[in-house]
């Protein structure tokens, strides 16, 4: 454990706790913790507890996000807010998200331990729903906190038709008293968020933990390739409107084009072909694009140059083409002063500073509109996320640990 022994013992319960929400699924084959289930109902109940171990004093809010509080010794102080979430994806792993929200717990059972107050209350979330599995729509939990919540949510469906107004009340929960989640901008220092990177890079140049940048902006598209289709032995090839080579043509232009664009990334995920026959040529395709980064007007000038390519090639082989959007998310800087406290707790901690931006959304994006947000990154193996290989060590939560110890000890309420 070396440098971060004094926290050898508190990672290694972060790591048993992490394992213990794991087990919380309603798939038995894999971990599947929706929003409003029963096992969202036990990992609430299972953070409050440790919580109350660490001399929080904890409640549940409306939308259903769990808290804590360790409270200030000041009066009137303001609140430090740190957490993740507590969803998952279907077969998802152990860390994403329940990392933050643990590591959090135990980090204040070590200030209650040796009776350490602030000048402010460190409150901790365990958000309800980042990953929007259950009702395919991301960061309902923190976007309640915000006051962002919308009246055409009440509708969402899962897909055994539960809509969301039910789900709630069958939790306990009720949907037109959500507004009463929004807490005041005016009291909150911050929103710290300790999270799984996700990525490789940390991996890549032997770092334990890096502080985040920026939360990408994304924006996605729908394609649609209208050729003409034919019988694969008797059109000649120079006479062809085939959809799928012309998609083919598409998809390398949106590599090429972002391979030479350094802080974007592209990516075609989806692709759908039709006739989609071995013996008949491409009439018609379909294809995603999902491209990203920390800087929006790079990110735009990118999509341009992609798009006028897209309209080159739709010309130059005669076919139809037309796009539609289907999300858009702007970047998310995080706070100057906030980031600044972890990279000094980064080198406090003996660790060389690396800062980078997160390609993957997160509850930071939405707290955003109410406070300075900021992000630690822990390493895990090659990077993989979402899928049951995540994979993250005790000498590497030690040492996000230490970080996180050595940041908030040094915040001061200005």
């Amino acid at each position: 454990m070396g440098e971060f022994a004094e926290f050898a013992e508190l990672a290694t319960q972060v790591m048993a706790r992490c394992e213990t929400l794991g087990t919380l699924s309603q798939d038995p084959a894999c971990l599947d913790r929706r929003y409003l289930t029963e096992q969202h109902k036990l990992a609430n109940q299972l953070a409050s507890g440790w919580m109350i171990e660490a001399g929080m004093t904890t409640w549940q809010d409306a939308v259903g996000n769990i808290w804590g509080r360790y409270t200030s010794s000041v009066p009137n102080a303001p609140r430090l807010i740190l957490g993740s979430h507590l969803d998952t994806v279907p077969n998802g792993g152990k860390y994403d998200g329940m990392l933050g929200v643990v590591a959090a717990i135990s980090l204040v059972a070590m200030f209650d331990g040796t009776q350490t107050k602030f000048p402010f209350h460190i409150d901790i979330v365990g958000f309800c729903d980042e990953e929007g599995t259950r009702f395919g729509t991301t960061l309902l939990g923190s976007r309640a906190l915000t006051g962002k919540w919308q009246e055409q949510w009440r509708h969402l469906k899962d897909e055994n038709g539960v809509n969301l107004e039910q789900a709630m009340a069958n939790f306990g929960l009720n949907f037109d008293a959500v507004n009463s989640a929004a807490i005041s901008r005016t009291d909150i220092l911050g929103y710290i968020e300790l999270h799984i990177e996700q990525g490789p890079v940390l991996e890549q140049e032997n770092l334990p933990v890096g502080v985040v940048s920026a939360i990408a902006g994304a924006k996605r598209f729908n394609f649609s390739v209208e050729g003409m289709a034919g019988h694969a032995g008797t059109v000649p090839m120079s006479m062809r409107r085939d959809a799928l080579c012309a998609s083919a043509e598409m998809l390398l232009a949106v590599e090429s084009i972002s391979l030479q664009r350094p802080g974007v990334v592209a990516t075609v995920g989806k692709i759908e072909n039709a006739p989609n026959g071995v013996n008949v040529i491409s009439g018609r395709t379909r294809f995603s694009l999902d491209i990203r980064s920390e800087d929006d007007e790079l990110r735009d000038s990118v999509l341009a140059e992609i798009l006028q390519k897209f309209d080159a090639i739709a010309h130059a082989r005669q076919i139809t083409l037309t796009r539609e959007q289907t999300h858009s998310a702007p970047a998310v800087h995080c706070d100057s002063q906030l980031k600044e406290a972890l990279v000094r707790g980064v080198e406090e901690s003996g660790i060389k500073p690396r800062v980078l931006a997160s390609g993957a959304g997160h509850d930071a994006m939405a707290i955003a509109d109410i406070c300075p947000v900021a992000m630690l990154f822990t390493r895990c193996k090659g990077g993989i996320s979402h899928h049951p290989a995540e994979s993250i060590t005790i000498d590497d939560v030690a040492a996000s640990l230490s970080v996180l110890y050595k940041t908030i000890s040094k915040l001061k309420h200005t």
